[in-house]
């Protein structure tokens, strides 16, 4: 093991050890959390100490709190007791034996099983002015000192805690499935004949940074002039825990100074890469979720299987590609005449399986 992942409370009674803070969410079973506390016992009185997994929804400012506005709902939460013994006894695993031997003598290990119908961890990216933690759903261990797990009247000091902010992630499936295809057949004033635009992409799903290749072709019957064409690819973001709330914001736009003449035909493979580098100050964007200030990516498509709830998943994200051609009106009456023929085609963007 790499590196191990450690949070010491405020007072030092407690220390929270994980081997690793990815998560991967395989479809059918989550990756288990395996972790340890390290336990000073002095001073704790009759009060308790418990490690929890939380899974939350945040979607405000933390200073919203203060006039009575919640800013976090939790999803799914989850207690266990580690001290005193209460009877829990996980069975240690490889990750927990070597986290013990890190941790030394007072340390006691912990298995979470994330349900796999939880969302996986997205970020929405916060403005240049924004202040407090983004918006977004996040997982988060902590470790804490109190007398029950959950009492809405008992205060935790921030100095009784140690938490550390785990990501819930996808990867791409292997049997990724062939490109969608679109045609699109469109008349104009004052011609008699259309333009017919097909357009199509290899594959279903395209990784994080990898070039899209986009197969376009135009039968240009018309008396009018293809003067460019234009791509865009534009990221849906469905919060649906708390408002229903539906956006559309455009991560690339790229135009290619392509024309088609009158009565002529084209045949070109366009190319395209969606980079979060290029939006860095778009507010609002669903970006896979963070671990403190770290680089992250453009958010992955939402998988869903079969008979989820969708209620529970917060924030499902989309991908689709346009491409556009921008038509002259040519003729006496020029610009009024010109016009647009779109295409559409829905694309999954995610991150390839690692080699082992």
């Amino acid at each position: 093991m790499a590196k191990v992942f450690k949070k010491t409370s405020g007072n030092g009674q407690l220390t929270l050890y994980l081997g690793k803070r990815d998560y991967v969410d395989h479809v059918d079973k989550v990756d288990t959390v395996e972790g340890v506390v390290k336990i000073d016992p002095t001073d704790l009185g009759d009060r308790k100490v418990w490690v929890q997994l939380c899974c939350a929804f945040r979607y405000g400012r933390d200073d919203l709190d203060v006039i009575g506005l919640s800013f976090r709902k939790d999803i799914w939460i989850n207690h266990i007791q580690l001290y005193p013994d209460a009877g829990y006894k996980p069975t240690l695993t490889e990750m927990h034996n070597t986290l013990l031997k890190k941790a030394g003598e007072q340390s006691y290990a912990f298995t979470f099983d994330i349900p796999t119908n939880l969302p996986c961890s997205v970020t929405l990216q916060p403005g240049p002015d924004d202040k407090g933690k983004p918006c977004g759903v996040d997982f988060e261990v902590k470790t804490y000192v109190a007398k029950a797990a959950e009492d809405p009247d008992e205060k935790i000091e921030k100095k009784d805690t140690a938490r550390l902010i785990i990501r819930k992630i996808q990867f791409a499936p292997d049997n990724t499935g062939s490109g969608q295809k679109a045609e699109i057949c469109k008349n104009f004033m004052m011609s008699d004949k259309p333009v017919v635009l097909e357009t199509s992409i290899d594959k279903e799903i395209y990784y994080h940074g990898e070039a899209i290749p986009i197969k376009v072709k135009v039968k240009n019957e018309s008396n009018k002039v293809v003067k460019k064409f234009k791509i865009t690819i534009d990221q849906t973001t469905d919060v649906i825990l708390y408002s229903a709330d539906k956006y559309t914001k455009t991560v690339l736009t790229e135009e290619f100074s392509e024309t088609v003449e009158a009565n002529a035909t084209f045949e070109k493979t366009l190319s395209i890469t969606p980079l979060l580098a290029s939006n860095k100050e778009q507010r609002g964007l669903a970006l896979d979720g963070r671990l403190k200030e770290e680089d992250t990516n453009l958010a992955s498509t939402t998988v869903l299987r079969p008979g989820m709830d969708k209620e529970v998943l917060g924030i499902l994200v989309s991908y689709k590609i346009k491409v556009n051609l921008m038509v002259s009106g040519g003729g006496l009456l020029g610009g009024l005449t010109a016009s647009d023929v779109t295409a559409e085609l829905p694309v999954i963007l995610m991150h390839p399986k690692p080699t082992e």
